[in-house]
């Protein structure tokens, strides 16, 4: 089996690989290595995954010529594209990122599994549901008011992957991130920052004065519900799918089904790194929700997803993984 991972010196996309790699399987790792944080992070990440079965192409997908052109020799079995501009509020700045790498980049993708007919899963993001209050947010809620540029694009991208599936019968599985954290994280989520700043005795923007609740998903967690979608495509068999498509088409929340107060997460923080977090109090962000919360029942029933660590376990796990990298 021969996986293509977009986004593979990110977050997800390197712990992906990671795992399959694991399994004995093959990855094709793609990424241009876009400067959004330090890309010393996004080399280490490759490096770590060089060995027997694993080729990385430094490739944009957003070029859809020079993405053929790059895969041309390569088989390829099936898609995991984790490959996108992040960020709620880099979007508010700058917009044109999130057009090419979300919009036009998820389009030359699902060229790319058309022309290969082969089955993709794709990131979405809990961002869709905008300032959605209905608790926990279920695939069946509306989507359809996104409050940043981001969430706009990732709702894009499941329209866009509704199409393909019900004009060329393409089994695409959409899966909705829930703030993921662990080692090798994203030094622009709040897991990083609030170590970070700890760690060095800095003060830390506290947006909302705290008074938010976020749904944090451990890393193993989530590649182990991204692999569970890949090696079971959605049937074409007209019935319907989590998200509410009768095409191959699903959409997943991936979550730990347990949404924490902002406060609960700066304690144990605090406790891992054996003192204080100093935190500067902010008014909420442009863009941001005060909380994310996922069901996950589609998933588990379809997949037999079931997320095993609490940030009491995996909070720790983080920031013994940044004191290695950091050396602080």
């Amino acid at each position: 089996m021969v996986t293509l991972v977009t986004g593979a010196a990110g977050f997800i996309g390197s712990a992906v690989s990671r795992a399959l790699l694991a399994r004995g399987e093959s990855v094709i790792g793609l990424d241009c290595f876009v400067p959004y944080y330090r890309l010393d992070l996004k080399e280490a990440r490759a490096a770590s995954l060089e060995g027997p079965g694993f080729t990385l192409l430094r490739q944009d997908f957003a070029d859809a010529p020079g993405l053929e052109a790059a895969l041309a020799p390569h088989r390829i079995d099936r898609i995991i594209h984790l490959g996108a501009q992040p960020g709620v509020r880099w979007s508010i700045d700058h917009p044109l990122d999130y057009g090419r790498s979300n919009l036009t980049g998820h389009l030359a993708m699902l060229e790319l599994a058309r022309h290969r007919q082969v089955p993709m899963v794709y990131a979405s993001s809990s961002s869709v549901y905008g300032a959605n209050t209905r608790l926990p947010f279920a695939v069946e809620d509306r989507a359809d008011q996104p409050i940043s540029l981001y969430a706009a694009t990732k709702k894009a991208n499941e329209l866009m992957s509704e199409t393909y599936a019900h004009l060329y019968r393409l089994p695409l599985t959409g899966l909705r991130f829930f703030t993921v954290y662990g080692p090798w994280g994203r030094p622009d989520m709040a897991v990083w920052k609030f170590t970070e700043a700890c760690l060095r005795g800095e003060a830390v923007p506290y947006n909302n004065g705290g008074r938010m609740r976020r749904d944090f998903t451990y890393i193993d967690d989530i590649v182990a519900g991204v692999l569970a979608c890949a090696d079971r495509p959605p049937a074409d068999d007209a019935a319907p799918k989590p998200g509410g498509s009768v095409s191959p088409h699903a959409i997943y929340n991936i979550g730990n089904h347990r949404s924490e107060d902002l406060a609960r997460l700066v304690a144990v923080i605090e406790q891992a790194c054996g003192k204080p977090l100093r935190l500067d109090p902010q008014p909420m962000q442009p863009g941001d929700v005060p909380d994310t919360y996922a069901d996950i029942s589609a998933i588990a029933k379809d997949h037999g997803f079931a997320p095993t660590t609490p940030i009491d376990v995996g909070v720790p796990n983080f920031v013994n993984w940044y004191r290695g990298w950091t050396g602080v």
